[in-house]
């Protein structure tokens, strides 16, 4: 099945092919891999659309990817409140609950953080850390895994490294299973510039490091999303046995799962939101021993994640969202807070491109009758 379009700038048009994936694959054996989900939007404002925001969860279970649910791809900080967080997160972890009583795969991680706290600078350590322990309590109430948020009201209020050991100490002792930390660099968040108290990565990495340390059998391991591959490699090679290192780096994401000689990156990532199938393929390869199958069907998708991620980062939601509604998983390119309208179209033409040549558009037909519609829409 082929579709053609003729896009702006283009000569002539553009043929699309099925790409011929799998309609599901198992989840990898070899690495643990979470897909960041983003939230459809229903109206543009704050109303989520709930079906077509669990339909794309189901999605990525079929895949193979666990889910990490209410993250910043979900918008969080972004227009999506603490309080749609919390229905968010109770309805994926329902969803994922009855998955696995059905005797499918639905693994699933959520975000606890402090963006309940009102973004004035102001709080006490002493209060991040109960709204920390609020969240935490909540998400492990609901029988997920917990990855506990870079905060904004920690690095407003934190004054050097041992804040930041103080805070996470207090809720890693609540903590009933080893939960993810999540380092978040500016470019994702600019208000988390300075994380873990230091100016520069290593200084931040020494006190991971310690907290590591003293933290025993508390932490699963660390998502690092610093967009720095030599950076990455070497924290990797610095954490203890048994600790993973889940990428974040949507551009070099490639190379680190794949990894050397000395060891490999897990990964959470946005970008498997909007390249499911053909990383899930590529993944499988990879779990065969087909390094260069690997190589071959991941690669592609790597020009595609760059640019979803090109500066300014933090609107990379957008060309995630475009893509699930390309893909038929939601019925309008909607997005909360109206985050959609963040991107050019010109941004969103080249999205479409890179997508087919990623093997990222499902349906042909489909993607070109909602392409053609996008377009007559910006005329």
């Amino acid at each position: 099945m082929a579709a053609r379009i003729l896009l702006p700038g283009r000569p002539v048009p553009l043929e699309i092919t099925a790409p011929g994936w799998a309609p599901g694959y198992p989840p990898p054996a070899s690495r643990r891999c979470y897909a960041a989900a983003h939230v459809a939007s229903a109206d543009g404002g704050d109303l989520i659309d709930w079906e077509a925001t669990l339909r794309f969860r189901d999605h990525l279970w079929t895949h193979g990817f666990a889910v990490a649910e209410a993250m910043d791809t979900a918008q969080r900080g972004m227009g999506l409140s603490w309080g749609l967080a919390r229905e968010l997160i109770a309805s994926s972890a329902e969803r994922a609950a009855g998955r696995r009583a059905a005797g499918r795969f639905a693994d699933i991680a959520c975000g606890a953080g402090t963006d309940h706290l009102a973004a004035d600078g102001r709080h006490s350590l002493a209060a991040i850390t109960d709204a920390y322990a609020a969240q935490l309590e909540f998400v492990q109430s609901t029988g997920s895994g917990v990855i506990l948020m870079a905060s904004r009201a920690l690095a407003a209020a934190a004054r050097g490294p041992q804040d930041y050991l103080d805070v996470y100490q207090a809720l890693l002792k609540q903590a009933r299973q080893p939960v993810i930390l999540h380092w978040l660099g500016e470019a994702f968040d600019p208000a988390l510039r300075g994380y873990w108290g230091g100016a520069d990565f290593e200084s931040a990495a020494a006190t991971v490091l310690e907290l590591i340390d003293q933290a025993g059998d508390k932490v699963d391991g660390v998502k690092l999303s610093v967009l720095d591959e030599s950076r990455e490699v070497a924290l990797r090679r610095r954490l203890p046995a048994g600790i993973r290192l889940y990428t974040g780096d949507d551009f070099g994401y490639a190379d680190l799962i794949k990894g050397d000689g000395a060891g490999h990156s897990d990964a959470l990532l946005g970008a498997f939101a909007a390249v499911t199938a053909p990383a899930a393929a590529a993944l499988r390869a990879l779990d065969a021993g087909d390094i260069a199958g690997y190589d071959a069907v991941i690669g592609p998708t790597v020009p595609l994640s760059r640019l979803l991620f090109t500066e300014p980062t933090y609107y990379y939601k957008a060309g995630v969202a475009f893509l699930a509604w390309l893909n038929g998983f939601q019925p309008r390119f909607l997005m909360l807070d109206g985050l959609e309208r963040r991107r050019p179209a010109s941004h969103l033409v080249r999205v479409f491109e890179l997508a087919a040549a990623a093997g990222a558009l499902a349906d042909p037909d489909l993607a070109v009758s909602r392409m053609t519609a996008f377009l007559k829409g910006c005329q």
